[in-house]
């Protein structure tokens, strides 16, 4: 019996608790599914985070990969971006990230690119893949099969290309700055880059010790008490500005001179703006979810605003098809056209350094002009087992605002909008609220939280 679990194969990845849904087994017949639909004589990068999983469904996927006649250049244990930057600049045929993100420790998955780090989905052969995987019935040959592998190292020639194309050495300032890790790879690419960077500016670490068990929990720095430790060690540590990165690196947040929580919408735009500047009249793609200040900012500054749904490959798609300058989520993904217009989690960082340098503002300065005029709830997630009914409810009782269904549900008032959707990788809802005043997206976001929970 073929061990697949169809519930593996999600909408932009595979992911699944280890070993019950995703194992050695599953992952030896997709690595040999890759190749099968990919075509022989492919050259793949095969990278890990630092779950403790990972060394196990790498022996098992390279296995499968390299049954199938493929080459593996092994880039070892890295950030999900370094794994797109070694297909893209190197010119490699396809890559595979085994990460669960900011999932728990008990979850693993995989993602797929192929040439020049476009993503494999559901949309783009992430299925197709599935079916051939699932005709794969023979046992492994882990005794018997002679495995190659090509091992390179990524990490400096990764860090001189952010270093020429994303930030301006020269403008430095001394920075103080916590950053935090969540106990993923970020920390010694961090540390790397500001010394190879040379840059004068000082990192108080938080969580910098790559641990696959997080020992602290989910290593998602969104849910509550990741965000308060964070604010509390800002306060400590009385640094100019704090930066936070899940577990696999691919998501990036900050945190003002206050320690106060500056929300991805709002760094979207401050992103936006700032690039902009420098690249004015540019596509420049944001998410459904809330979408008043990115699209006023955008508008603004001269860009062309362009809605679209979440989620990684769906974005990268759009990111080819409009040349767009940048993209952004409010989950903390951001994209960059000068990234292989995939998204990057140590850009952000590099880019609020220049705006900091270059501005006469602190950051709580730049994020209070958002934060004022655009009051969001900021996402919301609840634990549902009837999500789709209750987005029906939801879409019966406000059926006379503007409904748009991009993604989920989006209702839009002249006074205030929200979107509720569900998560494509977790069993959840996802709410968003934003209002032209905080009390009133307060007020919206209690009335549906009260409808979303019963």
């Amino acid at each position: 019996m073929n061990p697949i679990h169809l519930s593996l194969f999600k909408a932009y990845d595979v992911r699944g608790v280890y070993p019950d849904t995703i194992n050695e087994d599953a992952v030896y017949r997709i690595g040999r599914a890759l190749v099968q639909y990919l075509g022989k004589g492919k050259t793949i990068v095969v990278a890990r985070d630092v779950r403790l999983s990972g060394p196990a469904l790498f022996a098992a996927l390279t296995q499968g990969i390299a049954e199938e006649g493929a080459t593996i250049i092994d880039i070892g244990m890295v950030t999900t971006e370094m794994l797109y930057f070694a297909v893209a600049f190197y010119g490699y045929d396809a890559g595979v990230m085994i990460s669960a993100s900011h999932n728990e420790g008990q979850y693993n998955g995989l993602k797929f690119v192929q040439k020049g780090a476009q993503a494999i989905s559901s949309d783009t052969g992430l299925f197709a893949i599935r079916d051939l995987a699932m005709k794969i019935e023979n046992e492994k040959k882990l005794t018997t099969y002679n495995l190659q592998l090509t091992t390179k190292d990524v990490l400096d020639d990764y860090i001189d290309y952010l270093l020429k194309n994303f930030v301006d050495v020269s403008a430095m300032k001394p920075f103080r700055i916590a950053a935090n890790a969540n106990f993923g790879m970020a920390g010694k690419v961090l540390e790397r880059l500001i010394a190879r960077g040379k840059f004068p500016i000082t990192v108080t670490p938080l969580n910098f010790e790559p641990d696959g068990a997080f020992p602290k929990g989910k290593p998602d720095p969104l849910i509550p008490e990741r965000r308060e430790e964070m604010t509390q060690f800002m306060k400590k540590e009385k640094s100019d500005f704090g930066v936070t990165w899940d577990a696999d690196a691919d998501r990036c947040f900050f945190y003002d001179e206050k320690g106060e929580f500056v929300d991805g919408y709002y760094t979207l735009c401050i992103l936006a703006e700032y690039l902009l500047k420098i690249h004015p009249g540019e596509p420049v793609i944001y998410d459904v979810r809330q979408t008043w200040a990115s699209f006023d900012t955008i508008t603004r500054c001269g860009g062309k605003p362009i809605m679209m749904k979440p989620g990684h490959s769906f974005i990268k798609d759009r990111m080819r098809k409009e040349h767009a300058l940048f993209a952004g989520e409010n989950s903390g993904h951001y994209y960059f056209r000068d990234y292989f217009g995939v998204d990057a989690g140590m850009i952000p960082f590099l880019l609020m350094l220049d705006i900091l340098a270059k501005s006469n503002r602190p950051l709580s300065a730049i994020a209070d002009v958002y934060r004022k005029n655009y009051p969001t709830s900021g996402e919301v997630n609840s634990k549902v087992s009837n999500a789709q009914k209750i987005m029906e409810l939801a879409e019966q009782r406000y059926h006379d605002g503007k409904i748009e269904k991009i993604d989920g549900l989006s209702v839009e008032y002249s006074e205030w909008r929200f979107n509720i959707r569900s998560s494509n990788t977790e069993p959840l809802l996802r709410l968003n609220v934003e209002a032209k005043t905080d009390a009133l997206m307060k007020e919206k976001t209690a009335e549906l939280l009260a409808l979303i929970r019963g």
